[in-house]
């Protein structure tokens, strides 16, 4: 069943006034008092919206998390029944410090068409639209994967450019990308625009690699599908308790590698308000008591997939 399009206008309010709180924050280095202003704002806004929604990528375990934790129940309880993914501040870090990259993020499927699991990191790879599904793969070489990459997209190998998190677990794939003389875009934090990177060929990403989080992983996987590009992830259960709580949710596969239509199995709704500027979208502008805000909105059945922006007056 399709999302009715009239969910389009809640969700960007929705990310563009959690945005918007985190703009006091910015620059103060209080990552912490940026991130509960965003997620404040952000449940508030959902328990206005006439749905039985489900958190099912939050903010944490409900032991971890006061709010929009997993399992938590949103919405007035009246209307159609929606699992909800968030992350309502992606790159506290860059929002503490002002710099470039931070963003608001939501996605909302119906029930069941949002992939459960509990937050762990997961290994991901995205890469855009018209590959052959079997060309690319997380347990390819990357030399493999990029050779068939450079032979679908018929382009010249040493053309690539790849995109990855600077860690330290990543040391392998960048010195193996540069000794293959791939040109490597390394980001510092926001996985979620990372991988989102290689939905336009603007952005010069040809393929999205690494290990990072598995919330951001299932909300990039919503707009990656409406873009009709390829995505694959494996969440990495390394601990018992991870083990425990996964089983809980149904996994039986720890090592299982999850194709994008086993994350997203149906419609689904994705959004993305700039906080900071960065690769995605433009950051907040306040101009004349008015906060421009900057907002990436897909939806699969509508094949929708743009960027507007929101004017809203600022009361002082």
């Amino acid at each position: 069943m399709d999302i009715d399009k009239f969910y389009q206008d809640q969700l960007i309010k929705i990310t563009q006034e959690a945005a918007i709180s985190v703009y006091p924050h910015l620059g103060k280095n209080n990552k912490i008092a940026a991130d509960e202003a965003a997620t404040n704002s952000m449940r508030t806004n959902l328990n206005k919206m006439n749905i039985k929604g489900n958190i099912v990528i939050g903010e944490g375990e409900m032991d971890e998390a006061p709010m929009l934790y997993i399992g938590e129940k949103v919405g007035t309880k009246n209307g159609p029944e929606l699992d909800i993914a968030v992350d309502p501040l992606e790159g506290t870090n860059f929002a503490a410090k002002n710099l470039p990259g931070a963003i608001s993020v939501i996605a909302i499927s119906n029930k069941n068409d949002l992939f459960h699991a509990p937050e762990s990191y997961m290994e991901k790879i995205s890469y855009p639209h018209g590959i052959d599904k079997s060309a690319i793969d997380l347990d390819f070489t990357l030399k493999k994967n990029l050779s068939n990459l450079a032979d679908s997209k018929n382009k010249k190998f040493e053309s690539l450019r790849i995109c990855v998190l600077d860690r330290p677990r990543h040391k392998k794939i960048i010195d193996e990308a540069k000794s293959l003389n791939i040109n490597v875009k390394l980001i510092s934090d926001g996985d979620v625009s990372g991988a989102l990177l290689v939905t336009e060929e603007k952005h010069n990403i040809d393929l999205f690699i690494g290990t990072g989080g598995g919330p951001e992983g299932v909300l990039a996987a919503s707009a990656l599908d409406a873009y009709d590009c390829g995505f694959q992830g494996r969440f990495i259960f390394d601990t018992d308790e991870l083990k425990k709580r996964a089983n809980k949710m149904g996994i039986k596969d720890f090592d299982k590698k999850y194709k994008l239509d086993e994350i997203i199995k149906g419609d689904s709704l994705f959004c993305a308000s700039g906080i900071t500027k960065g690769d995605l979208v433009n950051g907040l502008d306040l101009r004349n008591n008015k906060m421009f805000v900057n907002t990436l909105i897909t939806h699969k059945s509508q094949n929708m997939k743009k960027i507007v922006t929101g004017e809203i007056d600022i009361i002082k």
